[in-house]
């Protein structure tokens, strides 16, 4: 499949070594509105080379195009795209409404091409692991999952749309996304309700920080999604010092973050976030140097028989009679997962986890939350939708995590 990249920022940026990596997938354009960031991309990629999305989109080379620009530009450009017959991989969060979501659903039906959520937190091997012991029922019935994300998200770098709710800004939008998807996945998808706080604590930066979900399974299954992004405690306290990416996180500054963000001008935001553009330090695609698993926050999955967690290299049963270590393969990461699944779904016809209306039933999970925090009610939820595929066969290496967690589920 020959990608185009429409967005050369952070999340564009993200994919490439996973696109030229992958067995079926390649890079034959790209498409941004900096001259600078198009000449350091073609530094490393031999790849057409546009300014703007439409000529991107009409290229004869092209695909599947990877929408990674500013959430607020999603719908426009996801149309786009499938006006010119072209497959869609979209960033998430896909939309702001429900609206704009059954827009691109109706498009891509129209036009006869596979639209995808890229959700890779959701697609890595210690969740997919989770999964799949789940549905296997090794350790009984499922009951709980939890996930807890703290860290600095909220004074990273920011461009003003990061920091607009309605432009689908803010850490619910932005990082409960991944929280409600990693939950809906390993608890089957079917949410029924939920019950939230969202928190905007800091008026210099007036978004959404912080929230708390619970949410309700139709099979009577709970779960809790935890978030605070103002750069005080941090998860990875909790995960063996391990981050996202799989990266060992440095602790040694408090709150290094939060306080660059105080002491820095108005508007330098701006200036940071450039570094994030293609060919920068922050974004140049790049094998990392430790390879442990990713952890988005620590998640806990319970069953009747036992319950789950990750380890640095796996995950850590606790069974019925013993408490085992299931290695995970090192190699695969959650956007390897998501090229797998698109390409599945292209070129083989099989049915991907994130499809439209998976990600549209994620999309009003996360509305639900918002709405929720304002009302402080309970949310009933409409376009819930069960996942499609086991995901046991989605998992390299599934067999060894198999052997191991049928002896702590199995008394002696």
């Amino acid at each position: 499949m020959r990608f185009g990249i429409l967005g050369l920022g952070r999340a564009g940026s993200a994919f490439v070594r996973p696109i030229l990596s992958h067995p079926g997938t390649t890079i034959t354009a790209a498409a941004d509105l900096r001259p600078d960031t198009r000449e350091r991309f073609a530094q490393d990629v031999p790849a057409e080379l546009y300014a703007s999305p439409e000529e991107l989109c009409s290229s004869a080379s092209v695909d599947v195009v990877y929408v990674a620009t500013p959430t607020e530009f999603h719908t426009e450009h996801v149309l786009l795209a499938m006006q010119h017959g072209k497959h869609v991989l979209v960033a998430k969060p896909m939309a702001t409404t429900l609206r704009d979501a059954e827009v691109m659903l109706e498009a891509a039906e129209r036009a006869g091409v596979t639209l995808v959520e890229a959700h890779p937190q959701s697609m890595d091997p210690p969740v997919l692991g989770m999964r799949s012991i789940v549905e296997r029922g090794e350790l009984g019935r499922l009951r709980m999952i939890h996930n807890w994300q703290y860290g600095a998200w909220l004074y990273q770098p920011r461009t003003p749309e990061e920091l607009d709710t309605a432009l689908g800004g803010g850490a619910t939008f932005r990082q409960g996304a991944h929280q409600f998807d990693i939950l809906r996945l390993i608890g089957g998808g079917l949410v029924r309700s939920v019950r939230a706080m969202t928190g905007a604590w800091d008026p210099e930066r007036p978004t959404e920080g912080a929230h708390v979900a619970f949410l309700d399974f139709e099979d009577g299954t709970v779960a809790t999604a935890v978030f605070n992004g103002y750069d005080h405690f941090h998860s990875s306290e909790l995960t063996f010092g391990i981050g996202q990416g799989g990266s060992v996180e440095d602790h040694a500054e408090y709150a290094a973050s939060r306080r660059a963000r105080q002491a820095s001008d108005a508007g330098k935001d701006a200036e940071l976030k450039k570094l994030r553009g293609y060919g920068q330090e922050e974004s140049r695609p790049r094998e990392r140097a430790t390879r442990h698993q990713p952890f988005y926050g620590l998640t806990i999955v319970s069953c009747e028989d036992g319950d789950i967690r990750q380890s640095a290299d796996g995950l850590i049963v606790y069974g019925k009679v013993a408490k085992i270590d299931a290695p995970l393969p090192a190699s695969r990461t959650g956007r390897d997962g998501v090229l797998d699944e698109l390409y599945g779904a292209v070129v083989h016809g099989e049915p991907a986890i994130h499809d439209g209306e998976w990600s549209t039933a994620t999309l009003e999970l996360t509305l639900a939350v918002l709405e929720s925090g304002r009302t402080r009610a309970e949310v009933f939820l409409k376009h819930q939708v069960p996942l499609k595929r086991d995901v046991s066969a989605l998992l390299s290496g599934q067999g060894r995590a198999e052997l191991a967690t049928e002896s702590a589920a199995e008394p002696t």
